[in-house]
């Protein structure tokens, strides 16, 4: 049974401006990440940091189409590996932006946990990124007290 989790959201804006907000190491700290390592390509391992949360992960980027699709892998540091595809569908001036992640393991006792924690995250990153791109509301990111 592949078990995922999918988040959809709509952003007033074009693809490509919610696209270069999210590959761009100069953007993604807006809205997501406090930094990126590198802009995010086909075959890249980009370090994302969360200096608030005192946090850093790895993401592998596996495809790329520009404007389109972000393809990459995420979870090696915590050997709970899982991919996630994000999809811009452009609809005259705004865009539709889907998050699927896969590949949680059916078999781990805390798989509703985990997969709750993960559509919380996706759903609190779109909303930032919304808030960014429509408004340049860069502060709403790292909010979430665990």
């Amino acid at each position: 049974m592949n078990m995922l989790v999918t988040t959809k959201l709509k952003i007033n804006k074009p693809a490509h401006q919610i696209f270069e907000a999210i590959v761009s190491p100069t953007e993604i700290g807006n809205f997501w990440f406090s930094s990126s390592s590198e802009r995010w390509d086909t075959g890249k391992r980009i370090i994302l940091k969360y200096k608030e949360y005192h946090a850093e992960g790895v993401i592998t980027v596996l495809e790329i189409e520009p404007d389109k699709k972000i393809v990459f892998s995420w979870g090696e540091e915590h050997d709970e590996i899982t991919m996630v595809t994000i999809s811009l569908q452009q609809q005259q001036s705004e865009t539709i932006i889907e998050v699927v992640e896969s590949g949680f393991d059916a078999h781990d006792p805390e798989i509703v946990a985990k997969m709750m924690a993960q559509k919380e995250g996706w759903v609190y990153t779109l909303t930032c990124l919304k808030g960014y791109i429509e408004n340049g509301i860069s502060n709403l990111r790292a909010s979430l007290i665990h």
